[in-house]
């Protein structure tokens, strides 16, 4: 007798019919996550990334291929630098958590590095955690552990995540060491490389937050992470301390703000799947059953963004000019009706952007000399 369906593995069906029929999943990574979280209004990417569908060869079978993505030469060097970091038992890279963010403790002379080995995520997930555990209790004693697994909830379904190291000092508490292929000039790099590894860094924090929560007495887990990056022009590694916490906290308030991955999944058409050997105008209507929330800031972010541009131009959606114009229309949702207002065809003059509209319209009209309609 086949055991009883429960909730979780009715969900875990449910999202392997929406990815389609002997479709594998593709999983969740911190950076998918971080954007993820940073618009928490789009049910498209939160089903969509529940649900382990490939975005990227999604967009391809929709007709808008994505220009998103790290190219194969930056993998290949990004693989190549981490490499070298973590050569001789990551010796280097333990050198510089010690000097940038615990030059107190013993220098790391013999550091412990644990076998993650298992099969599947979640052996992998609960080899981490006994990992983590062994080495917060041995006191003393450094110990790095090499791309290890933690699970986080997201919008009720785990999300499994691998982040280049994670440190246990001698006092027990544990650092999220981020590695990057982007250079540091003079001690600096690209300020918008750096957001987007501490956020990225924030949500491994968010997932290690939740393992050290299951121990007695929890480990701290620290708000300044490592991030490695090449020096200058050359392949030698250097470090930064960033601290996380405020990338942390949005990213904690954002996650909570998501819909639930069961109730997008309830709300869809019976039938509906996202497999890319579907016919195009079969998979159109199955992604534009779940409603998105495209703003430009998705260019750098998301798969499918040409594609939900593309959408939101048609139906004339004022959040293709962005989030900040959105916000400030406040009711006016699309172009058409903007230029009502401003026109003064519609809207409420007491409404505060009909009339700030109407005076732009006016003072536009004065300026080149002409009737304003």
């Amino acid at each position: 007798m086949p055991p009883p369906r429960t909730r979780g593995t009715a969900l875990r069906q449910r999202l392997a019919e929406l990815r389609g029929p002997d479709v594998p999943a593709k999983a969740l990574d911190a950076r998918a996550l971080a954007a993820l979280a940073a618009n928490p209004g789009c049910e498209r990417r939160a089903i969509l990334d529940g649900a382990g569908v490939d975005k990227a060869t999604l967009a391809d079978a929709l007709g808008s291929p994505s220009a998103f993505g790290q190219s194969q030469f930056a993998l290949t060097r990004g693989n190549a630098f981490e490499a070298k970091v973590k050569a001789d038992g990551g010796a280097e890279l333990l050198r510089l958590v010690h000097e940038r963010l615990d030059p107190g403790a013993a220098p790391p002379a013999d550091a412990a590095l644990p076998d993650l080995s298992a099969i599947g995520p979640e052996g992998r997930t609960a080899r981490t955690a006994l990992a983590l555990r062994e080495a917060t209790g041995a006191t003393g004693t450094w110990t790095l552990l090499d791309h290890p697994m933690i699970a986080l909830d997201v919008a009720g379904s785990p999300a499994f995540l691998e982040p280049d190291a994670v440190v246990v000092h001698p006092d027990g508490s544990w650092t999220v060491v981020e590695i990057k292929s982007f250079p540091m000039l003079d001690g600096s790099a690209d300020p918008a490389k750096v957001g987007a590894a501490a956020r990225q860094a924030a949500v491994y924090v968010l997932a290690l937050e939740a393992v050290a929560a299951r121990l007695d007495p929890a480990p701290r887990v620290r708000h300044r992470v490592l991030l490695v990056c090449p020096k200058d022009f050359s392949n030698l590694p250097t470090a930064s301390a960033v601290d996380v916490r405020k990338q942390r906290a949005v990213t904690s308030r954002q996650l909570a703000r998501l819909t639930r991955i069961q109730d997008i999944a309830d709300a869809l058409p019976e039938g509906t799947c996202f497999s890319p050997e579907l016919p195009a105008e079969q998979l159109t209507a199955a992604v534009e059953a779940v409603p998105a929330a495209y703003a430009p800031e998705c260019l750098a972010a998301c798969e499918l963004a040409f594609h939900c541009r593309e959408r939101s131009r048609t139906a004339g959606a004022v959040t293709s000019l962005g989030r900040s114009v959105r916000a400030e229309l406040g009711g006016l949702t699309t172009v058409e009706d903007v230029l009502a207002a401003a026109r003064g065809e519609s809207g409420d003059p007491r409404d505060p952007a009909v009339a700030a509209l109407r005076r732009a319209a006016r003072l536009r009209a004065d300026a080149l000399g002409t009737t304003c309609h």
